[in-house]
């Protein structure tokens, strides 16, 4: 077999990716529009990723937050996407770089992405660091909360996929 000297694997992660940065943009101008919300997965201890030393104790590897009822102060870039939200009413601000995600969902449009990355170990479709159940409340008084953002329920399961699909 041929070798890919052009990286097509590489080139279809980063399309898919700006998928990714294009939703999140479109959410931090306009907010969310009808029942659309996300689940993002991301590597905890990839390079870049900002939480704090509390949470990352908690999801040392990976962490699902979803993106629904109350987030604030989401700004996206061309390269991270930075979000207000809260875990067991502890305000927390995330910054996380497009390339530390491996899952991407909107389950009102049943859209998933699953990334693989170079570090050579794949993302697991049954994620065993998947977060305990965290209660979304009330960011500070100081901060308009028209969205939230919350830690998924251990329960929940992620459809991965390799590259994408629209569930049928």
């Amino acid at each position: 077999m041929a070798v890919d000297h052009i990286r097509y694997d590489i080139l279809v992660q980063d399309a898919l990716r700006s998928v990714v940065r294009k939703v999140l943009a479109d959410i931090a101008r306009d907010g969310l529009v009808g029942d659309h919300h996300f689940y993002v997965t991301f590597r905890t201890h990839a390079r870049g990723v900002r939480l704090s030393s509390r949470m990352r104790s908690l999801y040392p590897e990976e962490m699902t937050i979803i993106l629904q009822h109350q987030f604030w102060d989401l700004s996206v870039t061309d390269h991270a996407f930075e979000v207000g939200l809260s875990f067991k009413n502890v305000p927390e601000m995330l910054l996380v770089p497009f390339d530390s995600v491996t899952r991407f969902s909107d389950p009102t449009a049943g859209f998933d992405l699953e990334f693989k990355h170079d570090d050579g170990v794949e993302p697991s479709a049954n994620d065993p660091g998947a977060p305990e159940a965290a209660a979304a409340p009330e960011p500070p008084a100081s901060e308009p909360a028209p969205k939230a953002a919350e830690a998924a329920p251990a329960g929940d399961k992620i459809v991965s996929i390799d590259a994408f699909r629209k569930k049928t």
